[in-house]
């Protein structure tokens, strides 16, 4: 109880000044370019949602903050609807400000072809630029390395376009 109560009160020291000071504008044009450009190269859709803490009803939950950073970006991968592309490829990158936590959710198309042990890896490696700060490096880091696993398994034949199915532009939450 005394730990949930902590978590709480950590998520809730953090604020959409926090975000604004976090990821300033700038950086969310530079981002939402990013993920333009990334479509370009591949059939798939990218979405990054960014968070400053989360909702009460996530924190009163009796589960590791690691699970908790799932269950929304689960949730948030249905809510904007990154499940309902053409190609069942397309992927969330959420960002948890108050944990500098990322989590990679993938629909079915690229599931299928990435193993887990990737997806963890790929966490893994850019959670040292979290940690330091550094969110739009660790950012754009997991849309380059998302980026790379879109080509490889969905990659446009030559002269193809890719339908612009979802918005670009990173979400603040």
């Amino acid at each position: 109880m005394l730990g949930r109560i902590k978590r709480i009160l950590k998520h809730h020291w953090f604020d959409e000044s926090a975000t604004r000071r976090a990821i300033p504008p700038d950086m969310l044009a530079r981002l939402g370019q990013r993920v333009a450009a990334s479509e370009q190269l591949h059939s798939g859709q990218i979405r990054i949602y960014i968070e400053t803490s989360l909702p009460l009803s996530y924190l009163w939950r009796k589960a590791t903050m690691q699970r908790l950073t799932r269950q929304r970006a689960l949730a948030l991968f249905g809510k904007l609807r990154v499940w309902d592309t053409a190609h069942n490829n397309g992927v969330l990158i959420y960002l948890l400000l108050a944990e500098r936590a990322i989590e990679l959710v993938a629909d079915r198309g690229l599931n299928e072809k990435v193993a887990p042990p990737v997806w963890h890896a790929l966490v893994a490696s850019m959670s040292g630029a979290f940690k330091q700060r550094n969110f739009e490096a660790g950012l754009t880091q997991a849309l380059e390395q998302v980026t790379t696993l879109l080509v490889h398994h969905f990659p446009l034949a030559a002269g193809e376009a890719n339908p612009n199915e979802l918005p670009d532009a990173p979400v603040l939450g």
